[in-house]
């Protein structure tokens, strides 16, 4: 996936956990939308995390490609 594309579904993803929140503002979401949000968050964890990979790699002088997505229990689990 080139950079360009990985960005354009991380603003796409960021733009329905916006709305999702958004919509329902001092009110809960339904347990289908709380499951899409959950969804979203996790997913964007995936994607920010890839995206840090193929920086570092292009950094230091490698292939970006070699980046690799990584399960969603390793991603959730990094102090912010």
């Amino acid at each position: 996936m080139a950079d360009e594309d990985l960005i354009a579904r991380i603003n796409a993803l960021t733009a329905e956990e916006h709305r999702l929140e958004e919509a329902h503002v001092g009110e809960q979401l339904s347990d289908r939308e709380h499951s899409r949000l959950r969804e979203v968050e996790r997913t964007l964890d995936q994607l920010w995390d890839l995206m840090r990979q193929r920086r570092a790699l292009r950094d230091a002088g490698k292939d970006p490609t070699l980046a690799t997505e990584r399960p969603v229990g390793t991603v959730e689990g990094y102090q912010q």
